[in-house]
């Protein structure tokens, strides 16, 4: 189940960063990634990434926890 919930984060992670982030990435992706750990994101800095994607991960992560709870009860 951790390793479900693991792909789940990478692929949330992932969309979001090209989402955000794709003009960067075409044109100067290694610049781009280097600068992170002098990034100042809403005031988060480097961890901005991480963060945003725990919150997409839980938005996500309710709903299907009350599916779920929903299809045992069924």
């Amino acid at each position: 189940m951790i390793k479900k919930e693991l792909k789940i984060f990478i692929v949330i992670f992932t969309i979001l960063t090209a989402l955000m982030h794709y003009k960067e990435f075409l044109s100067h992706p290694i610049e781009h990634i280097l600068a992170l750990s002098s990034s100042g994101a809403y005031g988060i800095g480097a961890i901005h990434p991480l963060f945003f994607t725990l919150i997409v991960y839980l938005v996500v992560l309710v709903p299907r926890m009350i599916l779920k709870l929903f299809k045992k009860k069924a």
